[in-house]
């Protein structure tokens, strides 16, 4: 028996100085909507992924000196290309090609690659805030 029977993804939380623009990428790029969120004292914003988990993002401290992100663990400067290998969450979609093409039509650089076995394709690229994130195609059902 798993210590953690039944576990599951419930969210992801992410920090900003601009959590309105990321809210609308999230929303624009992956579909996310926009749900209720709670009075915590400072601004957030909760979005959820219809079927699949939510994702937090709460105001950044203004007096808080560190970079957004680290846009990789062997990059400082964002290089899609670096992700493979850096801090990054990953989607995946069944409309891979039409996917990808979206995010060009946005002007949003990426870094492609496949699998050795060649059954997966993954693209990585990044939000607003410099926070890594790769999409992988998965065959439909």
């Amino acid at each position: 028996m798993a210590l953690a029977e039944g576990a599951c993804l419930n969210h992801i939380s992410r920090e900003s100085s601009d959590i309105r623009r990321l809210a609308n990428f999230y929303k624009e790029v992956f579909g996310f909507e926009e749900i209720e969120s709670p009075n915590f004292g400072f601004d957030v914003i909760w979005l959820n992924l219809p079927g699949s988990f939510a994702m937090h993002l709460i105001e950044r401290l203004p007096e808080t000196k560190l970079p957004e992100s680290p846009y990789s663990a062997a990059s400082p400067i964002a290089d899609p290309s670096h992700l493979p290998r850096g801090h990054h969450v990953c989607f995946s979609v069944s409309n891979f090609d039409s996917f990808l093409q979206s995010l060009k039509d946005k002007g949003i650089e990426t870094f492609q690659r496949a699998l050795p076995n060649g059954k997966v394709r993954q693209v990585f690229f990044f939000d607003p805030d410099g926070n890594g994130l790769e999409v992988a195609s998965r065959e439909a059902p």
